[in-house]
């Protein structure tokens, strides 16, 4: 095979193949206007859509291999993150955006080959949530053995001791969520300050979830140079404050709308309860209809002992099915993610504490027991089926106690091209604005990379 790309990773330099290098701009611009590609910021370099334009060793290649062909949104990030340029991805759950960002990870650690000195790793990824640190483990290790890259997993709610054992063996990556990380930066075990290259992974969800302050204190730990790419699935002004205090001239990649959107190989199915005591009868009836025993169906609740109740009841009805909330230890979330993974239990009653970052292949049928409490948690919930191209159907329990919801969940519904039930469009199609955390409805969100105009008095 011909060399597709040639890096030097000494100074960040990448070069095009020449069959990529000389295809037509029409062809590029056809390949962006399918995908709904936009690009933001200062390049030219061509997106990678195919692995005979990507240069990669023959252990890398390996791993490859199981995949067709480069997702629109690694086709895009990866001459950018292979040429050392600051990204930001914005793109729908289930997009590949994990491989986005791994890949030119492995490939930066092996040429020229990083050996991690004491303590000291040379790429880090933040995500907000243990489940979603975990499973961007998985696509890690599969580079592990093959390519001899080591990485470890830190995040809370387990013992600390093996996670020091395995730093303090010396690792190439570290994937961690912030409360945990800074636990072992301040105990000495973890030196992140000669990171290269940092990830922040779902950053609308990190600082969704409180974890601003301490992704700002993880930033000033590493070096200065570092690259910086982070992943979000929307780009709120909270996010869009954090590129432009850490990132330097990113370039911003979009897979689809900017905005809240749901994925198209979703179908929405919204259906009105009149009375709420209804509901589990009605969630029988759906298993009956999507479930046949064996395959997978995650079903969302708002509440830990709700998701107790709605487990405990679908067992007497026969069902093989296992909760997570966050009652649950470390330990018990897991094992019940990997039964459900592998189909000793196809049942999966989850809080929204699992509703971002779950990747489980075939997810056919997502079900909302009870609605979520925003539109955003809506979207993320039914984006654990239709994933990597496949198609899924959510289907979701609506009453009037959701009925705040409603306008937001309709503006989904038609952005989507989904039938939009008389039953819900009774409730109304306002929309309530959001509130600033500490301004309340009087907040207003600002473009902080406009610069401030001056006023000069004369005398």
């Amino acid at each position: 095979m011909v060399a597709s790309v040639v890096i030097n990773n000494t100074n960040n330099k990448y070069q095009e193949h020449p069959t990529l290098a000389s295809l037509p701009q029409s062809t590029i611009d056809e390949f962006f206007s399918t995908n709904v590609i936009q690009v933001v910021g200062d390049s030219t370099l061509k997106p990678i859509m195919s692995f005979e334009q990507l240069m990669v060793d023959k252990e890398i290649k390996r791993v490859l291999t199981r995949f067709d062909k480069p997702t629109p949104i690694q086709a895009t990030c990866w001459p950018l993150c292979l040429s050392g340029k600051d990204v930001i991805g914005i793109a729908e759950t289930g997009s590949g955006k994990t491989l986005a960002f791994i890949v030119p990870a492995v490939i930066h650690i092996k040429s020229p080959p990083y050996s991690p000195p004491n303590h000291q790793p040379y790429a880090l990824v933040l995500a907000p949530t243990r489940e979603l640190a975990i499973q961007t483990q998985q696509q890690c290790e599969l580079f592990g053995s093959t390519c001899g890259i080591k990485s470890v997993c830190v995040y809370g709610g387990v013992s600390k001791g093996e996670q020091r054992r395995l730093l303090r063996k010396g690792v190439h990556i570290v994937v961690a969520t912030p409360g945990r990380l800074l636990d072992l930066t301040n105990d000495g075990v973890c030196d992140i300050s000669n990171v290269k290259y940092l990830v922040l992974d779902e950053a609308d969800r990190m600082l969704d979830t409180g974890f601003e302050e301490e992704v700002r204190n993880i930033i000033l730990k590493t070096r200065e140079d570092r690259q910086t790419v982070m992943f979000s699935a929307t780009w709120p002004e909270s996010v869009r404050k954090l590129a432009n205090d850490f990132l330097t001239n990113p370039i911003r990649v979009t897979i689809g709308s900017q905005n809240l959107t749901t994925n198209r190989n979703v179908t929405q199915i919204v259906e009105v309860i009149d009375d709420p005591s209804e509901k589990d009868r009605r969630l029988v009836t759906l298993l009956e209809k999507y479930h046949n025993r064996k395959n997978r169906v995650l079903i969302f609740v708002l509440y830990k002992k709700e998701a107790s109740r709605v487990e405990n009841m679908l067992a007497r009805k026969g069902y093989e099915a296992q909760s997570i909330h966050g009652d649950k230890s470390q330990f018990q979330r897991i094992e019940a993610l990997n039964a459900f993974r592998d189909g000793i239990y196809p049942l999966l009653i989850a809080t929204d504490v699992a509703s971002r970052g779950l990747d489980i292949p075939d997810v056919r049928y997502v079900i909302n027991y009870t609605f979520p409490l925003t539109i955003e948690d809506y979207v993320h919930r039914i984006g654990r089926t239709g994933r990597a191209g496949n198609k899924g159907i959510s289907h979701t329990l609506f009453t009037s106690c959701d009925k705040v919801h409603s306008g937001e969940l309709i503006k989904i519904l038609r952005q989507s091209n989904q039938q939009i039930p008389d039953s819900l469009l009774r409730f109304g199609t306002g929309i309530k604005k959001k509130e600033h955390k500490a301004y309340g409805a009087f907040y207003k969100e600002i473009d902080h990379n406009v610069k401030p105009t001056k006023i000069k008095f004369e005398d």
